[in-house]
């Protein structure tokens, strides 16, 4: 098995390791939005951000390790039926190992920045 577990720290899959690479270098533009206008600049600042974090069998699309919080940007094909199921179980998941999980569609974040910038900030405590 490639998942290792180091004292206290949540599970990372070895084996993700080099998606999680491809994908950092190839984010969407919902991604690249979040985290060039929002994300990187408290990440600099208050806690580390890190993109396309590999936790158990998942790769996350944003973790904030001092506040336990998972960010995902939900593409469309997310509100079928099969992935609701499978990001329902994976939120599960993430929420039994004591995470919380943030959900913010495409659409949300190209269309509506402001309202998704002041949620984070409201999760995060940015004043």
């Amino acid at each position: 098995m490639n998942i290792i577990q180091l004292n206290n720290r949540l599970p990372y899959n070895l084996k993700l390791k080099e998606k999680t690479k491809e994908l950092r270098k190839n984010m969407t533009e919902p991604e690249k939005k979040i985290w060039f206008w929002f994300l990187r600049n408290i990440s600099n600042s208050k806690f580390r951000v890190y993109r396309q974090r590999p936790i158990n069998n998942f790769i996350v699309d944003f973790y904030i390790p001092k506040l336990k919080i998972v960010i995902e940007v939900d593409w469309e094909t997310h509100f079928d039926e099969a992935w609701i199921a499978y990001d329902e179980e994976r939120t599960q998941i993430l929420e039994w190992l004591w995470l919380k999980v943030l959900r913010f569609t495409n659409k949300d974040i190209m269309e509506n920045f402001d309202v998704v910038c002041r949620e984070l900030e409201k999760e995060l405590w940015i004043n």
